[in-house]
């Protein structure tokens, strides 16, 4: 198959990363021109030991890498790009495949070039980067003790603080009160019985507030109806991607609209 037609299909995917990446759509679209250009006239550029689409973001990013970036003209003035432009390159790129392109940790290595550790180290560092912008306090609505120590660790690994522990209902409620929180990561099946998703939607009554779900119970909340949680994570959950899920709801500030039902 001709390389254009292999490519096509992953385009959308790369003016997205591009404009992402860049601040504006223009300038993004830019350097998906640069890429396409390059392959024409060296299709062996193109990596064929990778997919198809990993493949394309590693041959963008290379250019991209290279390529002095100081104009800035047309640049949007939203939070989001001022507070993208300043994360370091390396860890934006890595926060951005992850979390904006769905990647795996593996994926992004290989488009890097780097190994899964690093990849991990990258994410990390792009947390701590985004919390030094908007550092918040977290609530944790967890009933197990020892996941709701592990969620804690990671938050404050990240530079936020964590307001409280929940393992009810009524306990999560009385720590809204208590002391406001920018960020909520709330299981679905409490302690007492009763349910995270039901004291998450009270809350959002009163506070409009980021809300990732980690739970073993996915399928409470993917119905295929709206509105489903911007955010969520399966339990057994890897570090790298409740740390990932936590700044990137905080950096684009992607808040729910109303309750989950």
């Amino acid at each position: 198959m001709p390389l254009a037609r292999e490519i096509a299909p992953q385009l959308p995917y790369l003016r997205r990363f591009a404009r992402a990446l860049n601040g504006t759509q223009a300038s993004g679209d830019a350097f998906v021109a640069a890429t396409l250009e390059t392959l024409i006239a060296d299709p062996t550029a193109f990596p064929r030991d990778l997919p198809v689409r990993q493949a394309l973001y590693r041959v963008f990013l290379k250019l991209w890498s290279s390529t002095a970036r100081t104009d800035r003209s047309g640049r949007g003035n939203d939070a989001i790009e001022r507070n993208l432009e300043a994360l370091t390159p390396l860890p934006r790129q890595t926060f951005l495949l992850r979390t904006v392109e769905g990647f795996s940790i593996e994926e992004v290595a290989a488009i890097l070039a780097v190994t899964p550790p690093e990849v991990a180290s990258l994410i990390d560092q792009a947390g701590r980067e985004i919390a030094e912008q908007v550092a918040t306090e977290v609530l944790i609505i967890e009933d197990e003790p020892i996941i709701a120590l592990d969620i804690e660790g990671m938050v404050q690994d990240l530079g936020h603080e964590v307001t409280g522990i929940a393992r009810t209902h009524t306990e999560a409620i009385d720590l809204v009160r208590a002391r406001r929180p920018g960020l909520v990561l709330a299981d679905i099946q409490l302690a007492d019985g009763s349910s995270g998703l039901d004291a998450v939607n009270e809350i959002l009554k009163g506070v409009n507030v980021p809300v990732i779900f980690i739970t073993a119970y996915p399928e409470r909340l993917l119905t295929g109806s709206k509105p489903e949680p911007a955010f969520l994570i399966t339990k057994p959950f890897q570090p790298d991607a409740v740390k990932a899920a936590i700044s990137q709801a905080l950096f684009f500030d992607r808040r729910a609209g109303g309750a989950v039902s």
